[in-house]
């Protein structure tokens, strides 16, 4: 179970405990078989070399002797005698001390059959009796242990099962919060830094049009994976999207996964636009030729869609821009915040100003509420969301964008007066995105993938 921020696994033995005490009894009538067939052998060789040293030591005694008191006549020629003598003692006990040694020896390396021997040779003292019941013990102990092994060993895995699934449920990421649309728990948005990333995308610079970024809502097991999107058919159009298991492999481009919504390219409800946004394991985008907004499950791989307002603009009448240039089939720009999911777009009505829509991530998905704003499209490079509200981007020059306007959904307040610049790798910004979860905006810039960090006060 869980406890705290920990696995904790509590264990239950309900089986009888290992015999110890019999196998200890093994030991103990083992070493005593042991002490039976050492201590005479080895009373002999200490009593030998016992009296080696008592000879030794009176030999030296008579040399000395000799030494001290040798007329060169009679009483020398009896002394040496006598040390003679003594010294075919000593040398008799050397070479029985050394027969006695080597015997030892070929005692140790026959120690398994001399004991038996032993064994064998005490069975009057009814060492046989032992014997038996020590193989007796042992061959218990055995059956106990092959009994248990095989059911221990499962047991084992469940338990590394059981705590496999509870450390997923720790790591699994708790939805973000829902604040109401206004009300942000960060703080105020005043700054963004960096690139913290930047890096060309596995496919080069072939291909300007794309996203990338982070599920801020991942299934299990997906906390750490990174999405790209990339516009492979005339910078229009895509079919399918690529996974990668961290950013250190999206960086690298290795660990890829596919996710395949069509065979063809392009074709009914395949990616139109590169204002790309992945929510809750779903990819959220415009559909090919049509004002609806697609949701295609990661897992499932399925299909749903919900239209826009009637005279929704698409098919490049409404995209972003920035002095005479314009990004392309850039109508719909889909974004993530603390919430959920918004859909960016314009239609005539409107006059060509900004319109702000919920998307509920039901599948099929719906139109929640809507909002209108006074921000014409076609000034505006790029939109995200934070904390329910609207921030727009404009071009600058070449390695600058400026955050300059904001629109709050909660109080319907517009301000024009931002100036929060982002620090640009290169010139254009074909998609840009907020991902509540890390704080993080995700910019696709003409083949480059980068990221920058909110600050917020």
């Amino acid at each position: 179970g869980v406890s705290g921020k920990e696995c904790v696994c509590e264990l239950r033995n309900s089986e009888s405990p290992f015999p110890m005490n019999k196998l200890d009894s093994v030991r103990t009538s083992a070493s005593q078989c042991n002490r039976t067939i050492t201590p005479t052998q080895m009373s002999e060789v200490d009593a030998l070399m016992l009296g080696l040293q008592r000879r030794l030591e009176e030999l030296e005694k008579s040399v000395a002797v000799l030494e001290k008191e040798d007329d060169g006549e009679l009483y020398g020629a009896v002394s040496l005698r006598v040390i003679e003598l003594e010294l075919d003692e000593v040398l008799e006990l050397m070479a029985k001390l050394n027969r006695t040694i080597r015997s030892h020896q070929q005692l140790s390396e026959n120690a398994a059959s001399k004991c038996v021997e032993s064994a064998a040779e005490l069975t009057a003292l009814l060492s046989v009796l032992k014997l038996h019941s020590m193989v007796q013990d042992m061959q218990d102990l055995e059956d106990f242990d092959h009994m248990h092994i095989v059911k221990k060993q499962r047991e084992n895995q469940q338990i590394q099962k059981d705590l496999a699934h509870c450390q997923d449920e720790l790591q699994a990421t708790v939805p973000p919060p829902t604040p109401a649309p206004g009300h942000c728990p960060h703080g105020q948005l005043v700054n963004v830094s960096g690139p913290r990333t930047y890096a060309l995308n596995q496919y080069g610079t072939s291909y300007p049009y794309g996203a990338w970024g982070k599920d801020p809502n991942p299934a299990p097991g997906k906390e750490n994976m990174h999405w790209l999107v990339v516009l492979t058919s005339s910078n229009v159009f895509a079919n399918y999207v690529r996974q990668y298991s961290s950013l250190s492999a999206i960086v690298a481009g290795q660990q890829t996964l596919d996710k395949e919504i069509s065979s063809s390219n392009p074709t009914t409800n395949t990616i139109q636009g590169p204002n790309v946004v992945m929510y809750g394991d779903a990819l959220y985008y415009g559909c090919y030729n049509t004002p609806y907004v697609c949701r295609f499950n990661m897992t499932s791989r399925t299909v749903t869609n919900v239209a826009l307002p009637q005279n929704s603009g698409f098919n490049n009448k409404f995209p972003y821009g920035h002095l005479a240039a314009t990004y392309i089939y850039t109508d719909l720009d889909l974004a993530t915040d603390e919430s959920g999911v918004w859909v960016i777009y314009t239609s005539p009505e409107n006059f060509g100003n900004v319109i702000i829509s919920k998307v509920l991530t039901d599948s099929p998905p719906e139109l929640g509420k809507t909002w209108q704003t006074s921000l014409h499209k076609r000034t505006v490079t790029n939109t995200f969301m934070v904390c329910g509200v609207l921030y727009a981007t404009r071009y600058l020059d070449k390695d600058t964008e400026e955050i300059f306007y904001s629109f709050n959904t909660e109080t319907g307040v517009e301000r024009y007066d931002l100036r929060i610049h982002i620090k640009k790798m290169q010139t254009n910004v074909q998609s840009l995105n907020y991902n509540p979860q890390d704080q993080m905006l995700y910019m696709y810039s003409d083949a480059y993938i980068l990221s920058y960090s909110v600050v917020f006060q």
